[in-house]
């Protein structure tokens, strides 16, 4: 049976981020709001954690996981980013967008997608998973936290807690944050492209 969190959305508990740490470090698969509804996620180099989502989502090997940064000097660390996708990423970060980048050799190959070797990459705009990845020091791989057969992100920590708590280690509740999941721009062509409209304003990659 899964921890139950709450978490002030402006002044994070840091005994409360510490213990998140701890059950990330340990192999547990969290729940975490953003900026943009609630996802799910696990330490970066544990495969069985990873397993355990995708069981969760029923989610096949082609589907792009996220992984979750504080600020860009981590997303130059797993993804090969030119001048140009910088000032671009640096002008619309943190906010709800995922950005799909070509990885760098720093990515676990099980993070990637098979075919054409991209991660997703996000920075979001929110207190309780900037404190946890600042206290964790490094990213959390994650997906939008969407059931099977669902189309919309779970939202009210309570359902969550119904649906899935001896599935999961840990439930942070950090509140009401947003009904919408990212908006996906893929930057890996030469001109950046919408692949999904989310919360993110998509107009600036049109």
């Amino acid at each position: 049976m899964s921890q139950f969190f709450q978490i002030h959305p402006v002044t994070p508990q840091k005994r409360l981020i510490n213990q998140a740490v701890e059950i990330l470090r340990k192999g547990g698969v969290i729940v975490f709001p953003t900026d943009s509804g609630y996802a799910i996620g696990c330490h970066l180099d544990d495969k069985q954690a990873l397993d355990r989502i995708k069981r969760i989502r029923r989610l096949d090997d082609k589907h792009n996981f996220t992984l979750v940064c504080r600020d860009l000097s981590d997303v130059g660390v797993f993804a090969k980013v030119g001048n140009t996708q910088y000032r671009l990423l640096k002008q619309f970060t943190p906010g709800a967008y995922t950005f799909i980048l070509d990885a760098t050799s720093e990515v676990p190959r099980r993070l990637l997608h098979p075919k054409r070797k991209t991660i997703g990459m996000r920075v979001p705009d929110n207190a309780i998973v900037q404190e946890l990845l600042a206290a964790l020091g490094e990213p959390i791989m994650s997906s939008t936290l969407i059931l099977p057969g669902e189309s919309d992100p779970m939202t009210d920590p309570e359902e969550i807690r119904d649906k899935l708590e001896h599935e999961l280690d840990l439930i942070i509740d950090g509140g009401f944050c947003g009904l919408e999941a990212t908006t996906v721009v893929n930057m890996t062509g030469p001109v950046p492209e919408v692949t999904r409209v989310g919360k993110g304003d998509p107009e600036p990659f049109q």
